[in-house]
């Protein structure tokens, strides 16, 4: 134990979940504990997409088991119409009828013994192959394999070589079974997708920043029906702050709100389903959250020519108006009918705004396109419902102080409309009702709490001297807890430590301007230390500084994945 413990003596340990890794104490491979929950989610994501994929499958061969005995049986009722029909006929030629059937019978029944299980058995289902594409210590790759059920092997790839020795260290670290699942390489993850188009049943892109340089090679590498998920860091851009910078990447062009977070979900999923339809396929949104400092997304990748040009009605423009929170959404397209029952996409109809806003009389900035369809499947948030608003901020556009959320929700539900609250926010109402209808709730409001004279050019001032035409109703409605308040379950938790929240980019030298994101002890260890940040998994270009590796831990490289379903002969007999 004591020769171990000596071998081991320059690394700490760090476990999460079920896996374990090698952190060298001077080494710089990207590691950051704030991801926790990031992976806890992706693990209990990926293990009901495989329970998900493992029924559609048996559904599937249950479907085509049942059209082949009603085939079957269809056949031979038309066969017995026709033995009938023959009794018409004279003796010689019912004999001789009988005696040609019975020939063709057996030459059937030869070619259906030859071919029986080409219908009744389907194509067995192969464990699902997962792909991370940004690996660094390999940890995710290595709780996926021992923590969820059914996986087939692990591919993990990183184009630094110091993260992917380390990589390959922690896999041998975990035993012999993560050695049998998880296999580390270093490549270009772009290009090894590339490479590998549609053999991939589930793609995690998980980079530091944004992952727009990533996801045209993603969709084509995940199999037809598979599962993508993905990652964006970069919430300044993706919020408003960077609008050319969001263009250039996601193309699309943000407003600033209060719902910048979902806005930021929608632009990558409208990015992603960009990205996809150049290649046939379109995506279905599973489930798309955003927490701590990132957003996640989860969408399920199909091919089909026809489904994606319904991809324009999936899309939308935003007009934010600049006085009050109003906002409204333009759609892309619209079906009309066509003579023969189908349907025709063209241009939609618009502007669905007025040049001024009708509650406060200011401008609208407009942004897009978004995704406008459901970004996600839980019942219980309105999942139709684009974007929300702030409870916050439409009391201070009047200047009063704000209802109860309780209130509110149900002087929306008394109107006749549907209201929920939003993952994002705390504060955050997702509602189908029409914004006059919130402004004149907010204006009985101000009747029964008077506020003090605001000036005249103010957007707070233009929607209150319009008279409610809806008489609110504040009395307490039977919905009008959510079902996590009901339950009194906590939704928004505090950081578990100080300082939780991202790192420090790979290859930046840590400064004092860093102290916001590490803490002074982290800033005053750095910097007399003369330390440098950690290194990212597949990130800008450092210096090799690869740490040395313990005895008893043996590497062993591997020069070609052998997961390959399909192999032509003009693939490269190894990986670049």
């Amino acid at each position: 134990m004591a020769q171990v413990d000596d071998k081991l003596k320059d690394y700490e340990i760090r476990k999460e979940g079920e896996a374990e890794i090698l952190l060298h104490k001077r080494n710089a491979v990207f590691y950051n504990p704030v991801q926790v929950h990031n992976r806890d989610m992706s693990i209990a994501v990926l293990r009901t997409f495989v329970a998900k994929r493992k029924e559609e499958h048996e559904a599937l061969v249950d479907k085509r088991n049942t059209s082949h005995e009603k085939n079957k049986q269809s056949e031979t009722s038309s066969q017995n119409g026709e033995d009938a029909s023959t009794g018409q006929q004279d003796e010689m030629d019912v004999v001789c009828e009988k005696e040609l059937n019975k020939a063709e019978d057996q030459i059937d029944d030869l070619s259906k013994e030859a071919t029986k299980p080409s219908w009744k058995v389907t194509r067995e289902l192969k464990p699902p192959l997962v792909l991370e594409a940004l690996a660094a210590t390999g940890l995710r790759s290595l709780r996926y394999a021992r923590e969820v059920e059914g996986l087939g092997k692990v591919v993990a790839l990183d184009n630094d070589k110091a993260s992917v020795e380390d990589c390959k260290r922690n896999i041998k670290f975990n035993g012999a079974s993560a050695t049998s699942e998880v296999e580390a390489y270093l490549v270009d993850a772009r290009i090894h997708m590339l490479m590998h188009p549609k053999e991939f049943d589930v793609v995690d892109l998980d980079p530091y920043g944004s992952p727009s340089i990533f996801l045209d090679s993603a969709v084509q590498a995940v199999a037809d029906g598979g599962l993508l998920m993905c990652t964006a860091t970069d919430m300044a851009v993706l919020c408003g702050t960077n609008g050319e910078v969001c263009y250039s990447k996601y193309g699309s062009f943000p407003t600033k709100g209060k719902y910048c977070h979902e806005m930021a979900l929608r632009i990558l999923l409208a990015s992603i389903e960009s990205h996809a339809n150049r290649y046939k396929r379109y995506i279905v949104p599973v489930l798309s959250v955003f927490m701590d400092f990132y957003i996640r997304v989860f969408v399920r990748v199909f091919t089909s020519a026809s489904e994606i040009k319904n991809t324009p009605l999936k899309l939308s423009y935003i007009y934010q108006c600049v006085g009050c929170d109003s906002f409204h959404l333009q759609c892309l397209a619209r079906t009309v009918p066509k003579k023969n029952n189908g349907v025709k996409h063209v241009p939609a109809i618009g502007p669905v705004v007025p040049q001024e806003c009708s509650d406060c009389g200011k401008k609208f900035n407009v942004g897009g396109p978004i995704w406008s369809a459901p970004i996600h499947d839980q019942d219980w948030e309105l999942h139709d419902i684009p974007l929300f608003f702030s409870l916050h901020n439409i009391a201070g556009t009047v200047k009063c102080t704000s209802p109860s959320l309780v209130m509110f929700r149900s002087a929306v539900l008394n109107a006749g409309y549907r209201i929920s609250s939003t993952h994002v926010n705390p504060l955050g109402v997702k509602s189908d009702a029409p914004w006059d209808v919130i402004w004149d709730i907010m204006r009985c409001w101000v009747k029964n709490h008077p506020i003090k004279e605001q000036p005249r050019d103010t957007p707070g001032t233009a929607i209150l001297s319009k008279s409610p035409k809806l008489e609110a109703n504040f009395s307490r409605a039977v919905a009008a807890l959510s079902k996590a308040q009901a339950k009194k379950i906590k939704r928004f938790l505090p950081n578990p430590e100080r300082h939780w929240g991202p790192k420090v980019r790979a290859g930046r030298k840590i400064t004092s301007k860093h102290v916001s994101l590490l803490g002074p002890e982290a800033i005053n260890g750095a910097v007399n230390g003369g330390g440098d940040c950690h290194k990212e998994g597949n990130g800008a270009a450092a210096p090799d500084n690869t740490a040395p590796e313990p005895e008893g831990i043996k590497e062993v490289v591997e020069n070609e994945p052998s997961i390959k379903r399909q192999k032509t002969s003009d693939e490269p007999a190894s990986e670049p």
